[in-house]
């Protein structure tokens, strides 16, 4: 199993001390603001360099520090054994992976890719399209390092071109159009791919669990796809780049790039109607829990490997036959991570080797 050990110092609430992972399935019980989340973003952060709960590193820091340290320790297989060291001080973070310092947090990512579910993923059925869209490039940078740059690269030229816009500083648009479609064409092909292999997924394992059919994701570009002679599907660069041409005015007066992906819509829907407005609380927490689900199983058949799933709260709003098919739905793991209220049936879940931690005041106890 890849977590071996987690060492914390002004993590949080989180005592400083080693926390011993080396067992498949991992619980943390305890009541609500007693660190059982933060153990999970410890781990989160290792894994990917960031937290999933804020963007700013000094808010993890325990009040009245001014620096903090992880250390984990990750058991790939029996013959690679890697150690992540973060530490941050002095407002500036340091990863190293097995003692060498790493300049780019992609390095990370191949490591140990972590599927964590959250009460945030909510977000995913019922936020803005924003959200959507960073699930589907979560999922593609899991098991597609490229796809990272892919995004960086887009970003950095679309703010350029904001830039220009807003400074009314056109010399660069013509430059800036080319590179902006150019990369943008790569993302909107990759994300079309994507959904296309997650509805495979994500369609048969909503039916099963809620008895609805025919709920798929669908994916609406900003730039729109032509049919050519020979069948194919395909957005032309040059059409698009007449597009932007075409409403340079538009973007001149609003001052910023109003098309290309991140302007990009993903959306759940049924017989070709929108399914989110007419879906219950319960089917939206039910899609998030599912896209999960999906996200560990494309993972799987994208690269062979097994995850490691952190649940944090996430079947404590289900009753209990949903709960039941929603974990038994999960795919192989090479460990389990998850947290519970005392008051929860966890012990259903449970198997021999499981090992509970009993979460009181940042300290762990079995």
């Amino acid at each position: 199993m890849p977590f071996l050990y987690q060492t914390f110092y002004n993590f949080r609430n989180l005592k400083n001390d080693t926390i011993d992972l080396s067992k498949k399935e991992i619980f943390l019980v305890g009541e609500n603001g007693q660190g059982k989340s933060n153990i999970l973003e410890s781990l989160y952060y290792s894994a990917y360099g960031i937290s999933f709960r804020t963007h700013t590193d000094s808010q993890i820091i325990k009040n009245g520090e001014k620096n903090f340290s992880l250390n984990a320790l990750y058991n790939v297989d029996e013959n690679n054994t890697q150690k992540i060291s973060i530490i941050y001080e002095n407002n500036k973070k340091r990863i190293e992976k097995n003692g060498k310092k790493i300049a780019d947090r992609k390095e990370l990512i191949n490591t140990i890719p972590c599927i964590l579910f959250s009460h945030s993923d909510m977000q995913f059925a019922i936020g803005e399209p924003e959200y959507r869209r960073f699930f589907i490039d979560q999922s593609l940078t899991l098991y597609d390092s490229i796809y990272i740059d892919d995004l960086r690269n887009y970003k950095k030229v679309l703010k350029s071109r904001n830039a220009v816009l807003k400074n009314h500083e056109y010399e660069m648009l013509d430059i800036y159009d080319k590179q902006l479609v150019d990369l943008g064409l790569i993302i909107q092909k990759k994300r079309k791919n994507i959904i296309f292999s997650f509805n495979q997924i994500f369609s048969s394992l909503f039916e099963e669990v809620t008895g609805i059919s025919g709920v798929n994701i669908s994916y609406h570009p900003s730039w729109k796809e032509k049919e050519s002679e020979n069948g194919n599907i395909f957005p032309a660069s040059q059409d698009i780049l007449n597009y932007l041409l075409d409403r340079r005015n538009n973007e001149k007066e609003n001052e910023t790039t109003m098309s290309g992906p991140h302007r990009d819509r993903i959306d759940f829907v049924k017989d070709h109607k929108f399914f989110i407005p007419t879906a219950s609380t319960g089917q939206c927490r039910l899609i998030s829990l599912i896209l999960r689900v999906a996200q560990a199983v494309f993972y799987t058949r994208a690269t062979n490997l097994n995850p490691v799933i952190l649940m944090d709260d996430v079947l404590l709003e289900l009753d209990p036959s949903k709960r039941t098919k929603i974990t038994s739905l999960l795919p192989q793991y090479d460990q389990l991570i998850c947290t519970f209220l005392p008051g929860e049936p966890y012990e259903r879940y449970m198997h021999d080797t499981t090992k509970v931690y009993k979460i009181e005041q940042g300290g762990w106890y079995e």
